[in-house]
């Protein structure tokens, strides 16, 4: 139990925030969960094991499994980095920004950042979504209902501020569905970067649900 205890407070520490002091431990953690995430992305996490995790990342198998006590865990801190640092730095992006149709660009900007410039984390949260159980999945939930509430409350924003009326929730999962297979088809050599395609995304959502809600007046 000693290494679960080092593990949860490790953790914990790491996703205090951004002021917080890394300190070697949480650099070594943070290289850690960017080997298994590599592993995890091409054996995927049935077929990948302990040991591919250890020769992965350098550290002893005995110490693997000190800090780790599984592979269960590792996806757990994987998933929780990865939502938590969105929801952070969506959070500080919005600060100071009250027109409901940049709120949007913002998120859909800040959600196709981080994922193109982590295409591995990408692919594992999308097949390996429903692997966890108990205590780790809720915990990961929790975050991700957050993260869709934000968005959800910034469409009812934008449905208030221009008097439009549509399905919040299908306009939101349809976002979604937009942002989150770009790693299927994303190509950086013939692709733009993140910033035009968010903002060629974003003319196409907001025409859609604004000119959708007009015409049906």
């Amino acid at each position: 139990m000693a290494g679960v205890t080092t593990a949860a407070r490790v953790s914990l520490r790491r996703h205090r925030g951004a002021s917080a002091p890394a300190t070697r431990f949480d650099r070594r953690l943070a290289e850690i969960l960017t080997h298994a995430t590599e592993v995890f992305c091409k054996r995927g996490y049935e077929g990948a094991s302990m040991r591919d995790l250890s020769r992965a990342s350098g550290m002893s198998l005995a110490g693997l499994y000190y800090y780790f006590e599984s592979k269960e865990r590792l996806l757990f801190l994987i998933q929780k980095h990865t939502f938590s640092t969105i929801v952070q730095r969506l959070k500080a992006r919005l600060e100071g920004v009250s027109d409901p149709e940049k709120q949007i660009r913002i998120f859909i900007l800040n959600h196709l950042e981080y994922f193109l410039a982590n295409p591995a984390s990408m692919k594992v949260l999308s097949h390996e979504a429903d692997v966890l159980k108990n205590g780790f999945a809720s915990e990961v939930a929790a975050i991700k209902r957050e993260y869709y509430r934000i968005c959800v409350g910034l469409l009812d924003d934008l449905k208030r501020d221009r008097g439009l009326e549509f399905s919040t929730r299908i306009a939101v999962l349809s976002l979604f569905g937009m942002m989150n297979w770009i790693y299927t088809w994303h190509n950086p050599r013939v692709d733009a970067d993140a910033e035009q395609i968010a903002r060629e995304m974003g003319d196409i959502f907001l025409r859609g649900v604004m000119d959708g809600a007009d015409g049906r007046k």
